[in-house]
Parts: C-alpha cells; sequence; structure tokens
C-alpha cells in the first residue's frame, strides 16, 4: 500500500465532501432545479440588473465557457433565464434572471438554506468561517 501526502488526501477528500454536498442539495428537485442550477440563479440575483456575461458567470462557477452553455441551455429552455446580445458589440451575450427565473430562485433559496443548516454543525461558526477562508483560498470565492 502506498501512502499519499496529506495535502493530495485533504483534496480527495474534499472532492468526496462535494459529492456529497451535491447529493444533499438534491432537494432542491423539488423546484425543478439542481444544485448547479441554484447557483447561476443565486449569481444572477446578486448581480447587477440581474444580468451577467455568460463569460462572467463562466469564471465565477469555475466553469469553461461551453460548460456554463450546456448548464444555460436548460434553464433557458424552462425559462429561467434568457439571453440578451449587448447593443455595442454582439460577440458579448448576457444571461439574464427572468421573472419565472427569480420565482423558483426566491422559493429554492428557502430549500437551500435548510439544507445548508443541516449539513454544516451547528456552533460551530469559528469552524466554518476558517473552512470559509480556506475553500476562498483555494478559488471558491462565489459570493
Amino acid at each position: 500500500m502506498s501512502i499519499i501526502n496529506e495535502s493530495l488526501l485533504l483534496l480527495i477528500n474534499l472532492s468526496k465532501v462535494q459529492t456529497v454536498v451535491s447529493r444533499r442539495f438534491d432537494r432542491l428537485n423539488a423546484h425543478g432545479i439542481g444544485f448547479s442550477d441554484f447557483v447561476i440563479l443565486y449569481l444572477l440575483n446578486s448581480a447587477q440588473d440581474g444580468k451577467m456575461r455568460r463569460v462572467d458567470l463562466a469564471e465565477k462557477t469555475g466553469l469553461t465557457a461551453s460548460g456554463i452553455t450546456r448548464l444555460l441551455s436548460p434553464l433557458e429552455k424552462i425559462g429561467l433565464v434568457g439571453r440578451e446580445v449587448n447593443e455595442r458589440d454582439a460577440r458579448v451575450s448576457y444571461v439574464l434572471l427572468t421573472a419565472a427565473g427569480k420565482k423558483i430562485y426566491e422559493e429554492a433559496r428557502v430549500t437551500a438554506e435548510h439544507t445548508a443548516k443541516d449539513i454544516l454543525p451547528a456552533g460551530k461558526a469559528k469552524a466554518v468561517k476558517l473552512l470559509a477562508e480556506m475553500l476562498s483560498g483555494l478559488g471558491g470565492n462565489i459570493q
């Protein structure tokens, strides 16, 4: 049996935690969206005017341009997000949160917040803050 270093083991466990957390957020299916969809709706809801350039959305989520397009396509088909072309530069397109998307986001946010409370231990605010700082340093800095 080969031993791996603690850093690699930490990242392997972090990957497992990501999978476990995503599975816990399957509760969002009741709203017709998944966890990744919720993150997109959150970012758009938080954005100025409820819209973002596709490239900025891809960067915020850590996805590639094609990855964000694949994620947005079903959301667009069900009317939660829309497209808007920049009037000055046709190469730039925006993703915008529709009224239906905002409604679903607000409903799903309640479920997501309850799920987060179930996942993270109560009374561990200091540990949660430390973990948040560590994740931010690793690129997990969506706000």
